[in-house]
């Protein structure tokens, strides 16, 4: 049963391999693990529009979830609050 909740949640990739990819510092975040095999098959297919498809769906909806993650924490101390604003 531990295996399957292993495979759910997806390996972080490391300081390491996100300087090796050379990302740039404005993506190294909890998707850089899905970007760096996205990078990799746009150099080797020459930024073709219809290769890579899975790969940038997979880094597409992992940058939604944690928007809707950082929409829901924001949410959650205005409420804290009492609907101030921070701004």
């Amino acid at each position: 049963m531990a295996h399957a909740v292993e495979a759910e949640i997806p390996r972080k990739a490391t300081r390491e391999e996100m300087r090796d990819a050379k990302l740039p510092m404005a993506y190294r975040d909890s998707c850089a693990n899905l970007l760096i095999p996205l990078n990799r098959c746009r150099f080797d297919t020459y930024y073709m529009p219809w290769k890579c498809e899975t790969e940038r769906h997979s880094y597409e909806k992992c940058q939604y979830v944690e928007f809707k993650k950082r929409v829901a924490k924001m949410n959650e101390l205005r409420e804290a609050k009492d609907g101030a604003r921070s701004n």
